[in-house]
């Protein structure tokens, strides 16, 4: 094969990947709860990175001062202050920086272990399919919440650790997504054609099966996203979470308990956060699901 025929095939390749995107993109563009949920999700995010500039972390997120606790919201303090004098505001946007830290990375260590598990289930297959899934059927049976409450007391305290049991009890969801996308894609005819060349099963998944499950793959991503922040907002309201006095909004929702016939700001404010955070990467991934393959809308 010559080289001007390489070059050819390679820019034919870039051009439908680029084709495609841009038509996912068209797609979802025209979904008005998608577009909503990125606007939402992109200025929570830009309120995470610029928390270090709008408010100082030592003197106003976790320094305690008693002289100003429980106010109620004002001109000063807009969402109040807490128990121990400090701007509930303050911590509910550095809040955001380990809710969401803690939700991407625990969904990445699922990805990825749920990606290879799945993959390596679909496409083998045989003995090893089976084993595979029986041990995702086993931990699919027990409650997302509680294998991570196991996980996080056998492990120790700690954002790490949370990140981990998080990421533990999401991976069952992506090999099932995984496999299920292997296996449509199994049969198809350039497969079968890489096998008859003689190319290595590892670079057949690599580079023709899951090129072509990434769609689905990225749905399941952006909607478990949403329910790692959820199970990690629930781990801190137990006391299992990010450890005090970090700002986390289920630990925050946890210590404004105590307080909440009287003082309902302070789990009124990390409530409404966790749930239009939930909400906007919902609506990113239905407005994904319907971009990518629209007969799912019809």
């Amino acid at each position: 094969m010559s080289q001007a025929t390489k070059k050819s095939k390679l820019a034919s390749k870039q051009y439908v990947k680029r084709s495609t995107a841009l038509t996912i993109w068209r797609r979802l563009k025209k979904n008005k709860g998608a577009v909503m949920g990125i606007i939402i999700i992109s200025v929570i995010i830009l309120l995470a990175l610029a928390a270090p500039l709008i408010y100082d972390y030592e003197a106003q997120v976790i320094e305690q001062n008693v002289l100003n606790r429980l106010q109620k919201p004002s001109a000063q303090h807009w969402f109040g202050t807490d128990d121990l004098g400090r701007d509930v505001l303050a911590r509910v946007i550095y809040g955001a920086r380990y809710s969401l830290a803690v939700g991407v990375v625990a969904v990445g260590i699922a990805l990825v272990f749920g990606v290879i598990l799945g993959a390596a289930a679909g496409y083998i297959g045989g003995v090893l399919e089976d084993i595979i899934m029986r041990i995702t059927d086993i931990f699919s049976s027990i409650p997302s919440v509680l294998m991570a409450i196991a996980i996080v007391s056998s492990l120790g305290k700690s954002t790490f650790n949370l990140m981990v049991a998080v990421g533990v009890s999401s991976t069952p969801a992506f090999v099932r997504v995984a496999r299920a996308a292997v296996l449509s894609v199994r049969g198809e005819e350039y497969v079968e054609s890489a096998k008859a060349i003689g190319m290595q099963d590892w670079k057949i998944v690599l580079v023709h099966i899951l090129p072509n499950c990434v769609s689905q793959i990225i749905v399941q991503t952006t909607l478990r996203v949403a329910s790692a922040i959820i199970s990690a907002a629930s781990l801190s309201f137990l006391g299992l979470g990010v450890p005090a006095p970090a700002p986390e909004w289920g630990g925050m929702l946890s210590a404004g308990r105590a307080y909440i016939r009287d003082y309902s700001y302070l789990t009124i404010f990390p409530g409404l956060a966790i749930m239009i955070t939930v909400l906007s990467l919902n609506l990113i991934g239905d407005g994904l699901r319907d971009a990518i393959d629209p007969k799912l809308k019809n």
